[in-house]
């Protein structure tokens, strides 16, 4: 640890290890799961034609014990631990359990209802155990600090964990899309929180949500290389609400806990940075969340009706590749995460002028169909892009012989 209370070194390390734990735990998972034949399924709406394996989730949760068990044995980051704050026991916990419920509907295809109870008992646990509000700045007028009590804490604790889980679900529907804005949804609040860790010496609340996102950037960093398109293994609901899960945690950790009163009233953005960095990172897949949820109701249809209208499908029919889709929507979550986190580690002239540059270049980026005068689906190796028959899309490696193969999953 430095003199600035920063553990830098340490949480470089966890990472680190997560990150090569869960690439290599991912090879033996995806060789088990073909050898047992614990693979994908292939449904009526679903065009690859190789059973591809889904329970890379597996290997995720693989690089995330191994990454915690180092963590908690490392002196400068046992302020994160038990008996100190119970946080980093209740991710675990709530970790657990949300890897079960999600390996059991990538077996048995739980229904609706009862994967949504499911991800109501891991928040709940998680919350009950330690990761909850307590406190919530709100910037209006001089500033006010609203104080939760445990029963209010914990309702609005649970419903925004499950939220996050079933966003970042929502949006695992393209090869590297999930993976990768975990991971910058990850790195916007781990370096927010560094910059917190820094600015109150070492402040013991400022730990936990350092250390679960250098473990989510590491995990998620670690599978990317498998599941970037074309990919060879999918995370399934295993992978995606084990990260929803963790952006959660290091969100109500970092923004719940931190009386932003502390700092005065002389930047009014870095005030509400917290705040500003936990929606901006989480923004793409909860707007997608909610825009298909009143999409289907609009139409009469269960919020869970599979479709092709997420953001992904549209910019496919665009005429996006694969892999320029996925690279796309990155520049628009790196933008919008990346601008709200640089008002509280640089002055505002060079934040703004930052985030409008960044912005601008994924909104250039995404009009470069456009420009190349190819509008519409494109066609790749591998198969179709599936744009209009909703759910995953992406070229993915079937089987030991290297088949490609492209999955088009409906919403989970």
């Amino acid at each position: 640890m430095n003199a600035s209370g920063v553990p830098l070194r340490e949480l470089g390390l966890i990472l680190l290890v997560a990150a090569a734990v869960t690439y290599l735990a991912t090879g033996p998972v995806r060789s088990v799961l073909v050898r047992t034949g614990r693979v994908a399924e292939i449904r009526t709406r679903d065009v690859h034609t190789q059973p591809t394996p889904s329970l890379g989730g597996l290997a995720m949760l693989t690089g995330f014990l191994a990454a915690l068990a180092l963590a908690q044995q490392l002196p400068a980051l046992t302020r994160g631990f038990a008996p100190v704050t119970p946080e980093m026991t209740a991710v675990l916990v709530g970790g657990l359990s949300i890897v079960l419920v999600g390996v059991l509907d990538d077996l048995y295809e739980l229904r609706a209802l009862t994967k949504l109870i499911g991800q109501f008992v891991a928040a709940i646990v998680m919350t009950t155990l330690g990761i909850v509000f307590t406190v919530f700045y709100v910037p209006l007028g001089e500033g006010t600090t609203l104080i939760l009590d445990q029963t209010q804490g914990m309702v609005l604790s649970a419903l925004f964990t499950v939220l996050l889980i079933n966003a970042v679900n929502f949006v695992d529907g393209i090869d590297g899309l999930a993976a990768g804005l975990g991971m910058i949804a990850g790195s916007a609040i781990l370096l927010y929180s560094l910059a917190v860790l820094h600015d109150q010496g070492g402040a013991v609340s400022a730990y936990p949500p350092a250390i679960i996102c250098a473990i989510l950037v590491g995990i998620c960093a670690g599978f990317l290389p498998h599941n970037f398109e074309p990919a060879r293994i999918f995370m399934g609901d295993s992978g995606a609400m084990l990260i929803g899960l963790l952006l959660a945690a290091a969100s109500i950790s970092a923004s719940g806990k931190i009386n932003m009163s502390l700092y005065g009233t002389a930047d009014l953005v870095a005030l509400v940075s917290p705040i500003a960095v936990v929606l901006a990172a989480i923004a793409l897949p909860v707007l997608d969340l909610v825009w298909a949820v009143i999409r289907r109701t609009a139409k009469g249809q269960s919020p869970f009706t599979a479709d092709a209208g997420h953001i992904h499908h549209r910019l496919l029919r665009l005429g996006h590749t694969h892999r320029r889709t996925v690279l796309v929507l990155y520049m628009w979550v790196s933008a919008i995460a990346f601008g709200a986190v640089s008002f509280s580690v640089v002055p505002s002239r060079v934040a703004v002028a930052f985030t409008a540059v960044a912005l601008v270049g994924a909104f250039l980026a995404t009009l470069v169909p456009l420009w190349q005068g190819k509008i519409g689906p494109q066609r790749h190796s591998g198969g179709d892009t599936g744009g209009d028959t909703g759910g995953r899309v992406g070229g993915s490696v079937g089987g030991p012989e290297g088949a490609t193969s492209t999955r088009v999953d409906a919403l989970r």
